[in-house]
């Protein structure tokens, strides 16, 4: 098996929940083949730097998976039949990745910031 990352943006006016049920139809086809996600990741609503399709906006979602070239093939496929999805890209990559995607780590720090409890914030205790 081979391992992949795919990266694909939903239109802004569907729901969160409907985001997830994509996601889990699409992960439903690597697992009934055999595959194997390894990883998944919802980035959020974000703004497109043009428009796409009549959208500003899009859900961000990231895969990193582990499948024969023929279910991800089923998969690009089903992209593209979704008309919800208005960009995929999937790339083959050396191994999976089980870290979280720099996007992740960016806006675990932001919140961490946010709270007060950033990398370089200084406790005094008097």
């Amino acid at each position: 098996m081979r391992s992949y990352e795919c990266v694909f943006i939903a239109r802004q006016d569907v729901s969160v929940a409907q985001v997830d049920a994509i996601t889990d139809d699409l992960t439903g086809i690597i697992s009934g083949a055999g595959g194997a996600i390894h990883k998944r990741e919802y980035w959020g609503l974000k703004t497109l730097a043009y428009r796409i399709k009549k959208n500003r906006r899009g859900h961000y979602v990231l895969l990193d998976m582990e499948a024969t070239p023929a279910a991800v093939a089923e998969f690009d496929r089903k992209l593209g039949l979704n008309e919800d999805i208005i960009r995929a890209l999937i790339i083959q990559t050396d191994a999976p990745n089980p870290e979280p995607s720099i996007v992740m780590r960016n806006k675990n720090e932001r919140a961490a910031r946010a709270a007060g409890k950033g990398p370089n914030m200084e406790v005094d205790d008097d």
